[in-house]
Formats: structure tokens, sequence, C-alpha cells
């Protein structure tokens, strides 16, 4: 049998660990973006079963270079422009280190004091940095927790929403009643699945219109839907806006729903998963105009503020609510910490039991970057896509579909759907790029969402330059 690995042999590994990922980093650039093999490539690769005997970490290793990484799609590629970003960076995957180290289970106060109170400081720092309204603070009836997505995120918003729909009968009783979701036609997807998991079905949910110019939720439309539903003897549960929307980054009116939810009490969650990070620099906070209104946010420091997946902040501004509709006390969790009142247990705040200490990678990556660097990298994202989007506006061949207040550009060719899905194919089978595709309005439209750390106008010139080349194969076609 081997034996554990002695703290010596660790250290030994850790090196060569490291040492791969720095090299893996610096290589990135000269790697397809995604991988050019089949499916089943990497099972075909793998033994059928593991060895009898233990292998050394260079083995590994060896086959990460064999037969993991050619079949990666690279998301911290400097050409990797497809969906939203999910960054890292050296100091976070330190942290992740660091909390593997530890091994700490943080599901209470108890089982991990400095996990439980890290978490709730880092928190607040977050809230100070994107100067979110005092009542998300932890100091006040709030306070945030991090959750693993902005999809449990809006779950657990969904929950602590019907249990103050029904008067706190849910918890007992669950769904005595129709209730109903709102949000946008150009919702995240989440919306829909947390709807059914809490048991209001897909149809619990309610599409409201958006501004075709803006593709906003249309709070007028809001408003209709909400009296419509009251007016059938269902009950309006909770609005989901959205500050950056997956499609085309729209930003919600957040006052005038706001208002609308307060005069109908109803619950109000904000998902700004991509874009909140954007606030942390003052000139993009006019995203959170309204905010005040809200009952949940929730945004993605794994999304655009290095650090790595998973790591949503969710804030409440009455934690009361939210830990009245989740807890559950069975005898071997009591405890004389929680019992005394004093202190968070986190568990009361999610779906799992079980909780990493995530919040090790957000402390690194707030001290190495601090305040100014973390702006430096939104900056640099806007800008980039500026540029991009410069490019597209000067070529009569193409136009912008969208407005591009962050770092997503929607745009395409002036022709029908079948040329830009093609135009897409050609520019990714390159290997150099790799964009996705959504719809607005209807029609097949290209994005070019700018993330990764090691982007710079090189990357964004590049990808400009083979849309363009490949534009003229087609339309000379």
């Amino acid at each position: 049998m081997a034996e554990h690995m002695d703290p010596e042999e660790f250290r030994r590994a850790g090196y060569a660990v490291v040492d791969w990922i720095a090299d893996y980093w610096t290589t990135l650039g000269q790697r397809p973006v995604t991988s050019q093999d089949p499916p089943g490539a990497v099972a075909a690769a793998l033994p059928a079963g593991p060895t009898e005997r233990g292998e050394p970490v260079e083995a590994v290793l060896a086959d990460l270079d064999s037969v993991i990484a050619p079949r990666l799609t690279h998301w911290q590629h400097p050409g990797f422009f497809g969906y939203f970003p999910a960054n890292t960076s050296g100091p976070s995957v330190l942290g992740d280190l660091v909390s593997s180290g530890l091994g700490v289970q943080g599901m209470l106060w108890a089982t991990g004091p400095a996990c439980t109170e890290l978490e709730t400081v880092m928190l607040d720092w977050l809230a100070g940095l994107l100067d979110l309204p005092e009542r998300f603070r932890s100091t006040g009836r709030g306070g945030g927790v991090i959750q693993d997505s902005a999809s449990s995120a809006t779950l657990v918003a969904t929950l602590a929403a019907l249990h103050r729909a029904s008067k706190g009968r849910w918890r007992v009783d669950g769904i005595d009643r129709r209730y109903r979701a709102y949000t946008s036609t150009q919702g995240h997807s989440s919306i829909e699945k947390a709807a059914r998991i809490a048991g209001l079905g897909a149809d619990g949910v309610r599409a409201v219109e958006v501004d075709p110019r803006t593709q906003a939720m249309r709070p007028e439309a809001l408003r209709t839907a909400i009296e419509a539903d009251r007016a059938a003897g269902v009950t309006p549960a909770i609005v989901v806006a959205t500050i950056g929307t997956t499609s085309t980054t729209a930003v919600d009116p957040l006052p005038e729903i706001g208002a609308i939810c307060a005069e109908y009490g109803v619950w109000l969650h904000v998902d700004a998963a991509y874009a909140g990070a954007a606030a942390v620099c003052p000139e993009l906070r006019w995203s959170h105009a309204g905010l005040e209104h809200a009952d949940s946010y929730c945004f993605d420091p794994h999304k655009w503020l290095l650090t790595g997946f998973d790591c949503d902040a969710f804030w409440v501004a009455d934690r009361g609510e939210l830990i009245e509709a989740l807890t559950v006390m069975p005898e071997f969790l009591r405890n004389a910490a929680t019992e005394s009142g004093a202190v968070l247990d986190y568990r009361d705040w999610q779906v799992p039991l079980g909780r990493r200490f995530r919040a090790l990678k957000l402390w690194f990556v707030l001290r190495w970057y601090g305040v100014e660097g973390l702006r430096a990298h939104i900056r640099t994202g806007v800008a980039l896509a500026d540029r991009f989007a410069e490019r597209i506006e000067a070529d009569d061949r193409f136009e912008l579909a969208a407005a591009h207040p962050f770092s997503l550009v929607c745009f395409r060719l002036r022709a029908g759907d079948e040329p830009n899905a093609e135009l897409l194919r050609r520019v990714n089978d390159t290997g150099r790029v790799h964009l996705t595709h959504t719809r607005v309005e209807g029609r097949y439209t290209l994005r070019l969402a700018v993330g990764s750390p090691l982007t710079t106008e090189k990357q964004v010139d590049e990808a400009w330059d083979l849309l363009s080349a490949a534009a003229e194969g087609l339309l000379a076609g």
C-alpha cells in the first residue's frame, strides 16, 4: 500500500505543480483556444482503471501535458472571447491551495471560526468596494455570504421570497397556492431552474417584455403582469432584475422596478453576476442606480474580478428572513456558540450543509491587487471592448447589435443568419480565437467578450483581422 505523502514529498511535488501552472500560463497563447479532438478522446487515452501501485506526481504531470491540456477549452487564453470570463489569477490559485491544505469544513462558526469571520469581513469589504447600500452590510440587519454561483444565489433568493410571500407557511406547508416569479425575456436560464426546483414549475415564471432598443425590462409591462396575476389569484413572490444580461449586457431599470416591487410587497433580487464587478470603478456605478430597493443582490468575483471559480458574492438586506427560510437544526449540530446567538452559521444561508473556505482566495486577490489593481483590470477590459467596437463601426460590412457599456460587444455582418453563423464557424476554426453567438431581436448575432487578464490589444486586433478576412471571403463567394 502506498504511504501518505509526507511534508517533504508534498513540498517537492508542490513546486513541480506550481511550475507546471506557471509554464501553462506562459505558453497559453501558443495553444489553440479549444480542443481539436473529437468527443471521447480523453476517455480513449486513459487506462481502464487505476494502477495497483501509486505513481509519482511527475507521471501525473506528464499525462496532464499529453492527455488533458490539449483537450481543454482554455478559458484563460488571451484569445478566449466566447462566454463571460471565468477569471483566475496567481493570488486566487494560491488562496485556493491554502484552503485545500487547511481542509476546513465551515458549515458552522464552531467548525471554523476564522473561516466564517473572514467571509463576513470579505463580503463587507466587497460591499464597500462596490459602494453597495448600507442595508447589505453585516453591521446592520443584512449581510453577505459566498455561494458557489449566481444560479445558487437566485435559488436561495427564491426560497426566501416564497417564505415571505407565504407569511412563513412555505417552510412547513410548502407550495400552498400559486406563486409567480418575474424576470425579463433576457433573464438568465437559472431563474427558470430555480423556480422549478422551488416547486413553482416553469409556468411559475413570467417573462416580461423588454424595450427593443435597450433589451432591458419594461417596468410598465412588469406592473401589468403583476396586476394580472393578482387579479387571477396568483401571489407575486419575486422579481429578478438583471444588471448585465447574458446576451447583450442590458441593464434593467432598477429605480422603476424597485418602486413597483415595494408597492406590491414583492421580493426584488438583482442578478449582476457578470457586470457587478464593474462597480469597483466609480464611473461604472451608474448601473447600480436603484439598488437600494433590492432585497438581495449577487455578483460573481469568479467572472470578472480575478477570483477563480467558484465564488459568487450574495447579499441580503434582512438576513433574518433568509435564515428563517433555510435553517434546520438537528441535534448533532447543536453547540454553545450557535445557541448564544452571537455568531453566524453560514449553513443557514445556502442549500448545502457543507462549506469550502472560499473566502481565502478572495482575501488573497483583494490584498494582492488592491483597489487600484482591480479597477485597472476592469478598465482594461472596457477599453479593449471599445477598441473592437470602433473597428465594427468603421466597417460598413458590419453593425453593432446592442450597446456595449462593459466588456462585451454584440455585432453581426449586415447579412442574414446563415452568413453570420458561417462567419463564426470560420473564425473559431482557426483556433486563434473563440467567440459565441446569441440572438438579438431574433437575428443571429456574434458576441466578443473580453475578460482574460492575458488579453491585450494584440489579441483584440487579431480577432478583428480574422473576422474581417473571413467576411471578405464570405461576401466574395
